[in-house]
């Protein structure tokens, strides 16, 4: 009886540290280590961040008991500074709105896709790059092309064919059947129905394919014989450079 005793009182004591948390938090998001409140944490009840304060703890701590959240914690900053103050930031607004998405902050969320930088990528790019084909199977066949010709070589190019009309793919279909090369080494962008010019798809590209990690450039393909068209109406070679 006398152990049993004994184990009731600390039962109660660790079960009661897991359901009450101190009004003052200490967090490690990433590394970076950031000491607010929980009504701050909790400011958006909706939110992911609120939820993992809310009842039990949810995430781990780490040696020095404050808790891990494994994000960028450069960007936790901003976030911090919105629950704070309403504040919305305007640098590195890109990475910030990945969080804001991650954290499931819905006001924040939408006041950064107001912003003049998402607001360009998702209601312009985005929605010009939708009314490409295959826009995204094809800068990942670009990529699969280019390190297929990587062995061994410093550069690896790619020949793509961009059309904005139907007229220019019919066009380009009898360019190719005069190729001396490989068709199927050829990445076929277009056509499209918006405004955006061939010029325009080409940043597209090089923007996308650098935000992969990989060095690009790119410059008009003119083929040495064969051709009944002039080859840069269509054609482009995008170089990779490996080192």
């Amino acid at each position: 009886m006398s152990i049993s005793s004994e184990h009731k009182p600390l039962g109660k004591q660790v079960t009661g540290s897991l359901h009450t948390l101190s009004p003052i938090v200490e967090l490690n998001v990433g590394g970076e280590l950031y000491t607010t409140t929980l009504s701050t944490l909790k400011k958006h009840p909706g939110s992911k961040l609120a939820e993992m304060f809310t009842g039990q703890p949810k995430l781990r701590r780490d040696s020095e008991g404050r808790f891990f959240i494994d994000r960028p914690g450069t960007y936790f900053k901003y976030i911090l500074e919105y629950l704070r103050s309403n504040q919305v930031p305007t640098q590195c607004v890109q990475d910030v709105y990945k969080e804001a998405l991650f954290y499931d902050i819905e006001p924040l969320i939408k006041q950064l896709e107001d912003s003049p930088q998402i607001f360009g990528e998702l209601v312009a790019r985005k929605q010009f790059l939708a009314r490409v084909p295959n826009y995204s199977e094809n800068i990942e066949l670009m990529i699969r092309i280019a390190r297929a010709e990587a062995v061994a070589s410093r550069c690896s190019g790619v020949i793509v064919c961009v059309v904005r009309t139907e007229e220019d793919a019919a066009r380009c279909r009898d360019a190719l059947n005069s190729l001396d090369m490989d068709k199927k080494s050829v990445v076929k962008f277009g056509p499209w129905k918006a405004a955006p010019s061939i010029s325009d798809l080409l940043d597209c590209i090089q923007m996308d394919v650098e935000a992969k990690g990989y060095k690009i450039s790119f410059q008009p393909h003119v083929a040495e014989k064969g051709f009944r068209f002039k080859s840069h109406d269509f054609f482009y070679k995008f170089l990779f450079t490996w080192w």
